[in-house]
Parts: C-alpha cells; sequence; structure tokens
C-alpha cells in the first residue's frame, strides 16, 4: 500500500519558493530537489495533484517575463521534476481543482476562457466561461461540483459553482457560501473550515439546515500570530490535517463519534515540527524579527503517494 506524504511549498521572507515533504511516519520534514528555476520566484501559480503521485505546477507571473503558460509536474516515483502540455492561455491568480484525474482551471488575471487538462490524453481543452469574471480567493469540490468565491471587477464578492456533467456554472448565494471561510476541505462527504485563526476549531456546513455549526474544539489556542496561523487542511490517511505557517500540524479523528477532547484526546493530535513548539525565547524572538519585512508562509499544500 502507497504511503501518503504531505507536500508543502513555502514563499521564503525573500520572496523565493522552497518546498519540503513530512514523513508521517517518522514524522519528520525531508529534503527535496530544488523547484525549478521557472517557478523560484513566480507568483499566483497553480498546484494540484493528478493519479495520486504527480504534484503539478501550473501557470503564475514570473516577475520578470510575466503570466505564464507553463506546466511542470514533479513524481513522488521518480523524485524528478517532468514538462507537461503548457496551457492554452497565460493566466495567474487563478482557481484550480482535480474532479475524476482531470485539472480544472478558472479565473484569475488572463487572457480569458477556462481549460480543463486530461491527463490521459495528455491535453487542454476549453470549457464553459464563468457567468461573471473573477479573481478566486477560495474553492472546493463538494458534492460533485466545483464552488469558487472570489472578487469581481469592482472588488466585489462573487461565488459561482461548475458542474463538469453538463458542463455549466451558476451563481451561488446560499449558507454554504455565505459562511465560507479559507482554508476549508471536503471530506467523506463533508465540508469542513476552520473556525479561529491559528486552526484550533474546526466547524461543519450542515446541508438541512444550510448553515456551518461549530464541530471540534481543541481548547488549545496557539496564538494569532502569522507563523501560527493554519494556511491548509488536508485528507492524511484518514484523519483531517491542519498545517500551519510555521510547519506544525495537527491531526484530527473527524469520523470518531466522540467529539469531546476532555473525554478523547486522541480526537487532535498536535504534532511537534519545524519552527513550533522549539522554546518560548525561540517562538519569541521569530515573532518580533517577523513584524518587520517579509514573512514565510504557505501558498500550497497538497498529499502525495510515494
Amino acid at each position: 500500500m502507497a504511503e501518503e506524504w504531505v507536500y508543502v511549498i513555502k514563499r521564503d521572507r525573500d520572496g523565493r519558493i522552497s518546498w519540503h515533504a513530512f514523513d508521517p511516519t517518522y514524522q519528520l520534514w525531508q529534503p527535496l530537489p530544488p523547484v525549478p528555476v521557472e517557478y523560484s520566484a513566480a507568483l499566483g501559480f497553480g498546484c494540484a495533484v493528478l493519479s495520486g503521485c504527480h504534484l503539478y505546477l501550473f501557470g503564475g507571473k514570473d516577475p520578470l517575463k510575466g503570466s505564464m503558460r507553463r506546466v511542470i509536474f514533479y513524481s513522488a516515483r521518480t523524485n524528478k521534476w517532468h514538462r507537461a502540455p503548457d496551457m492554452l492561455r497565460r493566466r495567474h491568480f487563478f482557481g484550480s481543482c482535480v474532479i475524476n484525474n482531470c485539472l480544472y482551471v478558472a479565473g484569475g488575471e488572463c487572457e480569458g476562457f477556462k481549460e480543463l487538462f486530461v491527463p490521459l490524453k495528455n491535453r487542454w481543452s476549453f470549457i464553459a466561461d464563468m457567468s461573471t469574471a473573477m479573481v478566486p480567493f477560495i474553492g472546493v469540490v463538494y458534492d460533485g461540483k466545483w464552488f469558487l468565491k472570489g472578487l469581481g471587477a469592482h472588488r466585489e464578492v462573487l461565488s459561482e459553482a461548475y458542474t463538469p456533467e453538463t458542463n455549466l456554472w451558476s451563481p451561488i448565494n446560499d449558507g454554504m457560501v455565505s459562511g465560507w471561510r479559507n482554508p476549508s476541505i471536503s471530506m467523506n462527504g463533508k465540508l469542513y473550515a476552520l473556525d479561529c485563526r491559528d486552526g484550533c476549531k474546526l466547524r461543519v456546513y450542515d446541508e438541512s439546515t444550510d448553515s456551518w455549526n461549530r464541530f471540534i474544539d481543541s481548547k488549545l489556542h496557539l496564538g494569532n500570530s502569522r507563523a501560527l496561523e493554519a494556511a491548509a487542511l488536508v485528507p492524511l490517511n484518514g484523519k483531517l490535517c491542519i498545517i500551519r505557517n510555521n510547519m506544525s500540524i495537527s491531526m484530527v479523528d473527524v469520523s470518531n463519534p466522540d467529539k469531546r477532547v476532555e473525554s478523547n484526546p486522541q480526537i487532535w493530535e498536535n504534532i511537534a515540527s519545524k519552527g513550533h513548539f522549539r522554546n518560548l525565547f525561540t517562538n519569541l524572538w521569530s515573532s518580533i524579527a517577523g513584524r518587520s519585512g517579509l514573512k514565510s508562509h504557505i501558498v500550497h499544500c497538497q498529499v502525495l503517494q510515494a
């Protein structure tokens, strides 16, 4: 059976892109080959996993050359980077998702048109356009649809859903999107989001009442600094994995019927990792140093099968 590892792509204080792999078995961060030079300082690029073991980087904006069509992927089996067919249009700061092992991209600052990449055919094709152009800031695949929420041309908040079977977009304005916050994740047919900046509380969407409800409270608030901010939610070995900018991780057993941490402490496990739970002085100094200048933060997080 293939092992699942967490792959984190970060933007460092100098604006450069670095990436790291977390081995959950030994709870260690492992070194990786450098990110290809065309993505070492790119902005607004997409990231997705296809076929379980291929991590794709696509589009984005090169600081010198501008918006890109480029597509590359890393194979966890070969531990190498490879080229893939370029997108049909240049684009950056867009939304992306994977449905049935097909990669969809939409929105953002681009030359127009939405696209679909099918790895079995190794080619891109156009899909239906959204009813209103937007720059997405959150997206999720839930109940067979791709939901996107972003800003329109006049900085207004817009929400749309795409249905692959019909190739149609439709505006959405219900309790799900109105209470929807980033990061979020669809897992085991349910939609989860965080209820605190550091990821110490979870919410779940209740479709029957069209509302978001409190789900689990870890009772351990870590702080409000940018370093402690929860940047991503991913599924890892059947559990919900919360990853923060300082590379600390919490593993939550959302399927456990006992949601009370007091009586069931195993439901919420905090893993000491890079940059967190080291010592009080180091964390304090990092917080002070981070108040001036650019702070390191996570831009993408995915799970690959090694």
